[in-house]
This record gives C-alpha cells, structure tokens and sequence, in this order.
C-alpha cells in the first residue's frame, strides 16, 4: 500500500492518505488566531476541507472527529458553525473535550479521520 503525505514538515504532515483513508493532523486556526470560537472553527472548516480534497476525499466522507476546546464552556458557539457545516446525513462519530492547546490564541483544534473517495 502507497502512503502519501500532504503539506509535510519536518514534524508532521497536515494529512496522511494510506489504506483507503485519510488521517489529518489537528487543525487550528492558523488564519484566525485570538479570533471568536465561531470564527476559529470556521477557518478550521475551511481548513479541513481543503486538507480533505486534496487528499482525495471530502466531508460527506468523514467517520470520526475529535474537536478540542480550550473552554468547554463554547461548546454551542463551536456547535453552531459545526452543525452548519456538516453535510446532512453525514455526521461523523465524535469526541469533544476540554484542553489546553498549542498556545492561548487557539481556542478550538479539530482532528479528522475520513475514507478516501467520493
């Protein structure tokens, strides 16, 4: 089996496509730091679903998320824009918890696992 790696660093890679899925790293709002919990994870959405695409996949394909909150207290505020996001019928296993993140301006992370296809 081929593995490919996208956007690679010297750390880590933003995903990883191996075996007919795709592994993406958690994503932070790197466009959006210090901004409001909605618009953090909305710049994280947009994120994944680059990461996604590029890596031969995309939403509707997602089978499990893990999202990280710096305050668990913005659960709605991150609810709201994930909802909207998600397409119908389409909503992936799920794990939300609080978390200290990579740094005080990050207030959402966001790791996804999808099968690779259409």
């Amino acid at each position: 089996m081929q593995t490919e790696r996208y956007e690679t660093g010297k750390r880590m890679s933003q995903a990883v496509n191996h075996g007919g899925f795709v592994f993406l790293a958690g994503q932070v709002a790197i466009d959006a730091p210090g901004a409001s919990v909605r618009e953090q994870t909305t710049n994280i959405l947009a994120r994944i679903t680059r990461l996604l695409e590029g890596a031969g996949s995309n939403p509707t394909r997602i089978l499990s998320a893990t999202i990280w909150l710096a305050d668990i207290s913005s659960f709605e505020d991150m609810n709201t824009v994930w909802d909207a996001w998600v397409p119908a019928g389409h909503a992936p296993a799920r794990a939300t918890v609080e978390a200290r993140l990579a740094g005080p301006e990050f207030a959402v992370e966001i790791g996804i696992i999808a099968a690779v296809g259409n």
